[in-house]
């Protein structure tokens, strides 16, 4: 166990840091189609082929790539990321969040939990503040063209890597450990002390397990009308405009559940201490 509590702090990436889709930005007009025509061709297939969808999607990049005489490489897709646009404060947040919670005597820890492509994350200018990437990946060929989908993050087993982040199990080839039974105390991370941020009905059953572990979520959104609902069906805490700069809405609730979460450590410390005192 870390001698400091350890807080994750888990985003969904499309829409939730950055402002749409990241293949948009470079990837899809790196094709020369419209973005419609790429998600339609993806969105057909995977209805008439009954396909998970992020699997279809997955396939349309390496398919359409092919047909336009540009076989799908790892490097470009990291480079696309160059070009991803994120919301206001988003470049600052991660350093200003960790200082935070080091002043209140916790190691915050930042995790992508994504449907998006872990290829082009790794190519954003905040790649670096993440511990973890959970997100799509492609497997490679020896001349470095995409032939499998090497990892499929969709909306159902995102909460996987909820799991993984609570036992410290973080290598996704390693199910032995993730199904092995362990004590609560001995978890790396408790879910109470996580916090999950995302913009949608694609992350509610991470958002839900948050509910219904003692952990927190919040919905960002640039539409407020497409999250309320959300809110009201109480599937998650609290909604607030995408805006991560110091003083928004985001920024400070998360600064609440982070002093929040610090005095619950330092109650149950104490208690655990007298209840020591008293078998001694």
């Amino acid at each position: 166990m870390a001698d400091k509590p350890i807080v994750a702090v888990m985003y969904d990436f499309d829409r939730t840091l950055c402002t749409r889709d990241m293949q948009e930005y470079s990837f899809i007009p790196s094709l020369g189609i419209t973005e419609r025509e790429f998600w339609d061709f993806a969105n057909v297939l995977g209805s008439q082929q009954h396909m998970d969808s992020v699997l279809a999607y997955m396939y349309a990049m390496v398919r359409l790539s092919s047909d336009r005489g540009k076989p799908l490489k790892r490097q470009h897709l990291v480079d696309t990321g160059r070009n991803v646009e994120f919301f206001p404060g988003v470049t600052s947040w991660f350093k200003r969040v960790s200082d935070w919670g080091a002043q209140l005597g916790m190691q915050v820890e930042h995790y992508v939990i994504s449907s998006g492509m872990k290829e082009i994350i790794e190519g954003t200018a905040i790649a670096d503040c993440f511990k973890s990437i959970f997100a799509c990946e492609f497997l490679y060929d020896n001349d470095g063209n995409a032939v499998w989908p090497k990892t499929d993050v969709n909306y159902t087993n995102k909460t996987q890597f909820v799991y993984r982040i609570n036992k410290g199990v973080l290598d996704v080839a390693n199910d032995v450990d993730l199904n092995r039974s362990m004590p609560d105390d001995s978890k790396r991370v408790p879910f109470c002390n996580m916090i999950y941020i995302g913009d949608g009905l694609s992350d509610v059953p991470c958002m839900k397990m948050m509910k219904a572990y003692g952990g927190y979520s919040i919905a960002v959104y640039q539409n407020r009308r497409k999250v309320e609902s959300m809110l009201e069906r109480n599937r998650v805490d609290f909604i607030y405009p995408a805006d991560y700069r110091k003083g928004s809405g985001l920024d400070v609730t998360v600064k609440n559940i982070l002093r929040k979460i610090a005095v619950s450590e330092t109650l149950y410390q104490e208690n655990t201490a007298q209840k020591r005192a008293q078998t001694e």
